[in-house]
């Protein structure tokens, strides 16, 4: 044999022996009607939607880094079929586009990828993410149109090339993909977008599918896993009244696990017969893509987000049920330049979703994680149910959830306690959620909770009280307070603010009136008890930096000119100033100091407002509450001064504002500063 034969079979050998080495490292995914199945162990993700198109590249491992430490287990990232392929034939799949590199970033970090492939994925992108072009080819869109499914093939080939390699069966993040989103037609449609993705390459251990409402016809079982959702406030009620709609169900354990105030701008729940439970569910695990992390703001409607609003859903659908938390969004973000001219926000005068005005360039979603990274507090009060999760999540899937109280509750019925348990044998958790948005629950008095058995001492719920108490777990027999982590045989547990600490022991052993006593003493034997802050920063790999801020100098160059005449778009609600409105709004001047990289908090009263840098627009904002913020690390190398436009506030304007809202007809800054806060 040659040397250059020789060396071919070595090269083969190895290839082979590699291969072989690499497919036993490949964990099993499998999945039953409780939940998911990695190598045999029962898991309970904690999914995060980030955007990976709408943060700049730079920033992809730093805020994913974030979102793990966060307890996120799993991302879900849509890709926006407009944002790669705007002009028709001409991928794009650079910079902030670049699936591959993202992918490449989710596998560093461990963190397995749900991709939402489209072709339609809304996510308050341009058309719902449809490029403009495909409206000009005479076909019917979202359907087995041959014409429509041969561009949707194309897409689904490019995504292909970007995500070769990285398939979960190659070692890889990719674990899943979802076709389409929030379609309500025949099941034949998502079929024939399956096929095409399996006859293009992909092969994942599972596929998914938005499960609101139910599909005219279904998919054959097993194909796609229907993934569910609930929102705190929707900006795109067309009602501009404080709580309206049927936000206030995601706050009541229940069985039925779609909701009918998802997506009502598409959906027209009142026309549809079928919203009752689908026995057919019971045998798909019960997984959420969509629960609320926060919220957008359009221009009529701008709802603003408790961080209590995101943590009483997620408990109250851990207390009904899931078993696969997926948070919307769990990271904001910045629609990206387009590369015609045209802005890639959702407005009500483009083809495909039409029915709302968002911003241009923000999109930052009162998320966890905002637009820029910064932590909103819901950041940190989710923390101690994901660890939760994470670490009891075994014990957790197989447990079958029962409703001892009513499901049907009333919006602000403050006469019943809400609360369910989850159990199996003799062993369970009482879920407590005494906390409706919005509405002032009072506490409930002489509560008695019962599970597997096992009595709790009467109790006293506060007002806004949110809990998970264990039963027969780990040794102990009850507790008042609520698991948080297993480290090295040691146990952990967070007190429930205004709930005094009991722990039983199955030894007998019971401890009253427990205070917390921290990281480093135990309050009997392995367990530890601590406080809420404590457990919501347990585990982190830096404390949090203390506020720093520095004021920034400003002056206004301009007064603002006529107030524009507000009016009603296509989807009958108000719409976002025009381009040429915006040149009648107040000029302020805004000098930087050198070197200055934090986040630029702007403090202002008005209707909404706009930041250019050399004349170009980088940021965008409707005033809300919260203050506009921007990224400085993002602004070209020697930037030293910025333009902010304002758009005076007009009384009786056709919008919702929530109670935060300076309503102060007109407009005028009020502070503005540089601080790390957040970051």
């Amino acid at each position: 044999m040659n040397n250059k034969r020789w060396t071919t079979l070595l090269v083969c050998l190895w290839w082979l022996s590699a291969a072989c080495l690499h497919a036993a490292d490949v964990s099993e995914v499998k999945w039953d009607r409780h939940g998911l199945m990695i190598d045999g162990h029962r898991v309970c993700p904690v999914m995060g939607e980030v955007h990976y198109s709408r943060i700049p590249a730079d920033e992809w491992d730093g805020e994913v880094r974030k979102m793990k430490e966060g307890g996120v287990t799993m991302i879900a990232t849509y890709v926006f079929w407009n944002h790669v392929e705007e002009q028709e034939g001409i991928f794009r799949w650079d910079g902030q586009r670049d699936l591959r590199s993202f992918l490449e970033v989710c596998q560093r970090h461990q963190l397995p990828v749900i991709l939402r492939i489209g072709p339609f994925c809304h996510g308050e992108v341009r058309n719902g993410g449809i490029p403009d072009w495909m409206f000009q080819k005479g076909c019917k869109l979202r359907s087995q149109d041959k014409t429509f499914l041969s561009y949707v093939e194309k897409l689904y080939r490019q995504i292909y090339s970007q995500i070769q390699g990285l398939q979960w069966k190659d070692g890889g993040p990719l674990i899943a993909c979802q076709f389409d989103n929030e379609y309500r037609g025949s099941g034949d449609y998502l079929m024939a977008l399956k096929k095409i993705a399996l006859q293009t390459g992909f092969d994942l251990p599972f596929y998914t599918r938005t499960g609101w409402p139910e599909l005219s016809k279904p998919v054959p079982f097993g194909e796609m896993l229907p993934l569910y959702g609930d929102y705190a406030d929707g900006f795109w009620d067309k009602d501009t009244r404080e709580c309206v709609g049927n936000y206030y169900k995601a706050f009541n354990f229940k069985a039925y696990r779609s909701s009918t105030a998802i997506g009502t701008d598409m959906i027209d729940y009142s026309k549809i017969s079928n919203l009752k439970p689908q026995t057919s569910n019971e045998n798909y695990p019960y997984f959420t893509c969509e629960l609320g992390g926060g919220m957008a703001t359009a221009y009529h409607r701008r709802p603003f987000v408790y961080p209590e609003d995101a943590y009483s859903m997620a408990l109250v659908k851990l207390g009904s049920g899931s078993n696969l938390l997926g948070y919307y969004m769990y990271h904001g973000g910045s629609n990206p330049e387009s590369s015609t001219g045209i802005t890639l926000n959702e407005n009500q005068h483009t083809q495909g979703t039409a029915n709302n005005d968002l911003p241009v360039i923000n999109y930052d979603f009162q998320a966890p994680l905002g637009e820029f990274g910064q932590t909103y507090p819901q950041y940190y009060m989710l923390r101690p149910l994901h660890l939760f999760m994470h670490d009891w999540g075994e014990a957790l899937a197989t447990m079958t959830a029962t409703f001892p109280a009513p499901q049907d509750l009333k919006r602000g019925q403050d006469d019943e306690l809400r609360w369910a348990c989850r159990s199996q044998g003799d062993q369970g958790f009482v879920f407590v959620n005494n906390y409706e948005r919005l509405q002032d629950l009072s506490p409930k008095k002489n509560v008695v909770l019962e599970a597997c058995g096992v009595r709790f001492p009467r109790l006293t719920i506060p007002a806004g009280c949110m809990a998970v108490f264990p039963v027969n777990i780990d040794g102990i027999r009850y507790a008042t307070a609520q698991l948080l982590a297993r480290r090295d045989g040691c146990i952990y547990l967070m007190q429930i603010d205004g709930i005094p600490t009991t722990i039983a022991m199955q030894d007998g052993k019971t401890l009253r009136n427990v205070k917390p006593q921290g990281m480093q003493t135990p309050v009997y034997k392995n367990l530890y008890l601590l406080t809420r802050r404590e457990a919501e920063h347990f585990g982190l790999s830096a404390a949090p930096r203390e506020p720093v801020s520095v004021d920034v100098a400003y002056e206004k160059v301009k007064t603002a000119g006529p107030l524009r005449q507000i009016v009603k778009g296509p989807a009958k609600v108000a719409e976002a100033p025009t381009e040429a409105e915006w040149d009648d709004a107040a000029i302020y001047r805004i000098t930087l100091p050198a070197g200055a990289k934090h986040l630029l908090s702007i403090d202002y009263q008005g209707d909404c407002a706009r930041l250019y840098a050399g004349g170009k627009l980088i940021a965008d904002h409707f005033q809300y509450g919260r203050p506009f913020l921007y990224g400085l690390w993002r602004l070209p190398e020697g930037c030293s001064e910025l333009q902010l436009r304002i758009l005076p506030l007009q009384e009786g304007a056709p919008i919702y504002l929530p109670r935060e809202a300076d309503r102060t007809p007109g407009e005028h800054v009020k502070h503005i500063k540089i601080t790390n806060e957040g970051l």
